[in-house]
């Protein structure tokens, strides 16, 4: 934008007004009164130190002043926005400031026109201050009985919100007109306008034109009209007290200010600017405050965020991050959590909380993730911060550890009978859910009906040392002691961890470590995190598509009829001692879930509470309407792979 872009101001007769004024008026004139005498006292100076030999005097007067070539390098704070895997916006993060930062070619021509045109028409002219235009701007606000044309310089006015204080003081106006001199000095125009657009507050929290305009007429302020940039610009006096969103009539008042004054200025027709008043404006909303349409997720891409970037690129950086959340499913899961809670509270068993995971086993991608049953009322999230006991869901680990060994297969026999082991000073009898024991049975018949003694049994066999690798090997970073009764999930473990660890058995032991997060980058484009899948063959996959196998039979014939969803899916039931805690876990080859049920307090469900009775049937609901549009795949058959 060149100086000849906008024309000298033409004089428009006013009709006079009277001698009368508002507190408001006054203190608009007082302003402007204040910016001429710190204007006129800033010559004064300058004449004086020529006189007295040079501009000496004047340099030590102002040499605590702001050095403002710091401007070099600065960076607005800019608003991180959080997106699901297909772009849709989840929230935005800020701190103090809701600003996105944009290039001045990326301001609609009407906005830059405008907000000259009630701020400083002589911009491009002036070299930080104009004496000539404080003067007509007294004038102007005398006769209108109201602020028509701004005092200080947009130069001025940066300055003043980037180093001073709001005071209304001579000599705060006159460091201000000093400062604005300095900037001139060393910024081109275009700079400096673009910073001020960038900077300046429009009300509602919103920093900036760009995401003002996102705000007020939820569009790019690249694409705003005459009418809506003269509706900006009429704000910046006072964005709260104008705002369309407050006072649409007062936001219209203002709004022909503008036009008016660009047109005294013949920077529009008279007929643009009567096409512009009669244009209906469509509103959008107030979006500083606007809540996050998956706040568990959000909060746990943060925290994670935060840890390897720091708390101040985050509410600072201008990031945008791609999520590998599915806001479908994400919000199918939490109405299904919800559904499920009132379910459970009518029917007598008692669960204040439900937490619920989906992993995609391609790319162990975070499709889904619910905290809690109400974020409102909760915001500890289950899903990546509790741990709790996963019960039998933990026995998968030990069958796989079997099968891997190369000594069992699903057809192996082992005793389902009463087995004592000593246990420092004392000794661990393992039991079964129901107290009884069925002799001699395959292996495969001991996981589907979640039989203990032979879970504790293949431990022994095989080495816990052995299980506890294979955990690790899948994710699990949760503390695990190789105790006699690990196989029967004596470890706390959180939902994620868990829906990890069975998302590499869906895949035949390809695995990549889960991820809520797709991408991350900064305010200009720049990549700063990838976390592309680089899945790695960790397990074998012979034992893996064996577990699965086995796994299958749960649903089927199982503990966990309760699952069945149409298809081929394999998952595992889990109940704790006293009924503390529920669990299933499940999966097709497209979508592996976890689903938790409890209490933060630990009491117990009710007498009978089970994973299949209570998390399956979660499970099952979540998982037929997520694959509703999947087609059916089978699971490969175990004899597609080389035994171990």
């Amino acid at each position: 934008m060149s100086s000849n872009s906008f024309r000298k101001v033409r004089t428009r007769s006013r009709r006079p007004q009277p001698m009368v004024r508002s507190p408001q008026a006054l203190r608009y004139i007082q302003d402007v009164g204040q910016v001429g005498a710190a204007a006129l006292l800033t010559v004064t100076m300058l004449g004086s130190s020529i006189v007295a030999g040079g501009l000496v005097g004047l340099a030590i007067s102002f040499r605590n002043l702001p050095d403002v070539r710091v401007l070099r390098n600065y960076i607005p704070s800019e608003t991180s926005y959080v997106y699901d895997v297909n772009g849709a916006l989840l929230d935005n993060v800020h701190d103090e400031a809701n600003r996105e930062v944009v290039d001045l070619n990326d301001i609609s021509p009407d906005v830059k026109r405008a907000v000259l045109a009630i701020e400083d028409s002589y911009y491009y002219s002036h070299q930080g201050i104009n004496p000539s235009g404080i003067g007509r701007a007294f004038l102007a606000n005398y006769q209108a009985g109201e602020t028509v044309q701004g005092g200080s310089t947009v130069t001025m006015q940066l300055v003043k919100n980037l180093f001073l204080s709001p005071e209304r003081t001579i000599s705060r106006k006159l460091v201000e007109v000093v400062l604005a001199m300095r900037i001139e000095q060393i910024f081109e125009k275009n700079e400096i306008f673009e910073l001020y657009l960038n900077q300046v507050y429009w009300g509602h929290n919103t920093y900036g034109v760009e995401t003002a305009a996102q705000s007020y007429f939820n569009k790019s302020a690249k694409d705003l009209n005459l009418a809506e940039s003269a509706m900006m610009a009429g704000l910046i006096q006072a964005p709260e007290s104008f705002s369309p969103f407050l006072d649409y009539e007062e936001a219209k008042v203002r709004q022909a200010l503008v036009l008016n004054r660009m047109e005294d200025l013949g920077w529009i027709t008279a007929a643009e600017a009567q096409d512009a008043k009669n244009q209906p404006i469509k509103l959008g909303e107030i979006t500083s405050f606007r809540s996050s349409q998956a706040p568990y997720v959000t909060e746990a891409v943060m925290q994670e965020l935060t840890e390897q970037f720091g708390a101040e690129a985050m509410a600072k950086g201008g990031m945008r991050i791609q999520t590998t959340i599915d806001l479908d499913l994400q919000q199918l899961a939490e109405d299904v959590v919800a559904d499920s809670y009132y379910r459970y509270f009518g029917s007598g068993a008692y669960a204040d909380q439900i937490a619920l995971v989906a992993i995609d086993p391609r790319t162990h991608f975070v499709k889904a993730l619910v905290g809690g049953v109400d974020h409102e009322s909760s915001q500890f999230n289950r899903a990546v911060q509790s741990r709790r006991q996963p019960g039998s869901a933990f026995k998968p680990f030990v069958y796989y550890a079997a099968f891997a060994s190369g000594k069992y297969t699903p057809s192996s026999v082992v005793n389902d009978a009463a087995v004592t082991y000593p246990d420092g000073y004392n000794y661990y009898k393992p039991r079964n859910y129901d107290g009884s024991f069925m002799g001699s049975i395959t292996l495969r018949k001991a996981l589907e009906t979640s039989r203990n003694v032979p879970a504790v049994k293949l431990g022994q066999s095989i080495g816990i040392n052995r299980v506890v690798e294979i955990a690790r090997t899948l994710g699990i970073k949760s503390p695990m002691d190789p105790v006699i009764s690990l196989p029967l999930g004596a470890v706390d473990l959180t939902p994620l961890e868990l829906t990890g660890a069975y998302a590499t058995f869906a895949n035949y032991g390809w695995h990549s470590d889960p991820t809520l997060i797709m991408q991350v980058t900064d305010s200009k484009g720049n990549t700063v995190l990838d976390n592309t899948p680089k899945p790695q063959l960790v397990l074998d996959p012979w034992a893996s598509a064996a577990l699965t196998d086995v796994l299958q039979g749960v649903i089927t014939q199982g503990t966990a009829t309760n699952a069945q969803i149409g298809r081929p899916a394999a998952g595992k039931t889990g109940t704790t001692d006293s009924q503390r805690d529920v669990w299933f876990v499940g999966y097709v080859p497209q979508l592996a879930t976890a689903v938790w049920v409890g209490n933060d307090d630990y009491r117990p469900l009710g007498r009978g509470a089970t994973g299949g009775g209570y998390a399956a049937p979660v499970w099952q609901n979540f998982m037929q309407q997520a694959l509703r549009d999947e087609p059916v795949e089978k699971f490969r058959s175990p004899s597609e792979f080389i035994r171990p």
